[in-house]
């Protein structure tokens, strides 16, 4: 007398005959149901499983490993939208530059600053309250026809976004990336305001400089040859002094002190469970640092 065999089906898809387990958890799975093993095969649920209890690689200064730059292509594509905005409405170059103390009159004009002012004229600026100005203005860059280098002034800096921007994301993973970004941005704004208060600013040069020191303490954390790395800290140096008079050195100056200071901290906090933590701990402090030094500047110009 034969026996009747027993029919088994995919634990997923019970209409679904299946006669190959799981290697991990032994359930029936059909062929849409398996993935690939190291022995056998495996089902979805511990597939993902599996991929979520495996530590994910981190860099020498704790970020995530990538494999695509993406986050410098979205600076860049960003920067080259407002540019095109820019085209399109010139009006946003007045107000959103970095701009710390001016007046505006009646006629639509600028003027010096001067507190207390005629009460025709009201504040514009930081002063103002317009804060978005210290980083709006590193998303803005001169148009075409304006200033020393016109159009060259976008392309330079996304070309330098480009080559330096790579490599910085690379090692310190994106979250880290965009806070030296914007932080280093956000430093060069300060140090126009605390210095040249009402000297209208734009471009994403401050950022920039912050990634080129970031670029420097990297390679030295990292132990690299150093004589390559020389060659390029000291052109950027020399940029800085050369731009003096064409350019917001004080923006780039800035921007590469708040660079500098963020990268130290991430390259040399003690690797451990904390690490993430006190690194954030340092990039608010300078946040607060910067913002404290706003608001002093400001008090001092309104007197008070």
């Amino acid at each position: 007398m034969a026996s009747e065999s027993t029919v088994t089906t995919c634990y997923r898809h019970p209409k679904v005959e299946s006669h190959v387990r799981c290697t991990r958890c032994d359930r029936y799975i059909c062929p849409d149901c398996m993935r690939e093993a190291a022995v056998g095969h495996q089902c979805v649920e511990c597939v993902r499983e599996g991929a979520r209890s495996i530590r994910q690689a981190r860099t020498v200064f704790g970020g995530r490993v990538t494999t695509a730059p993406v986050l410098t292509y979205v600076l860049i594509a960003l920067n080259v939208l407002v540019y095109l905005g820019e085209l399109v409405r010139p009006a946003i170059v007045d107000r959103f530059a970095m701009l710390g103390a001016v007046l505006r009159g009646p006629d639509g004009g600028h003027y010096l600053w001067q507190y207390p002012y005629p009460p025709e004229m009201h504040a514009e600026g930081v002063v103002g309250g317009q804060w978005e100005r210290l980083l709006t203005g590193a998303f803005l860059h001169l148009p075409p026809t304006q200033g020393t280098f016109g159009i060259l002034h976008i392309v330079m800096n996304m070309v330098s976004l480009w080559n330096i921007g790579r490599v910085v994301e690379a090692q310190l993973g994106r979250v880290r990336y965009l806070a030296l970004y914007l932080l280093s941005a956000l430093g060069g704004s300060v140090l126009v305001l605390l210095l040249a208060p009402g000297s209208p600013t734009v471009g994403a040069s401050g950022a920039i400089f912050g990634l080129g020191a970031a670029y420097y303490v990297m390679a030295r954390r990292l132990g690299a040859d150093m004589s390559t790395v020389n060659r390029f800290m000291a052109g950027l140096l020399l940029w800085l002094l050369i731009s003096a008079g064409l350019t917001s050195w004080q923006g780039h100056l800035g921007g590469l002190l708040a660079g500098a200071v963020v990268t130290l901290v991430y390259a040399y906090v003690p690797r451990g469970p904390r690490r993430g933590a006190v690194q954030a701990a340092a990039c608010a402090g300078l946040l607060i640092l910067l913002v404290l030094l706003t608001v002093g500047k400001v008090t001092a110009l309104t007197g008070g």
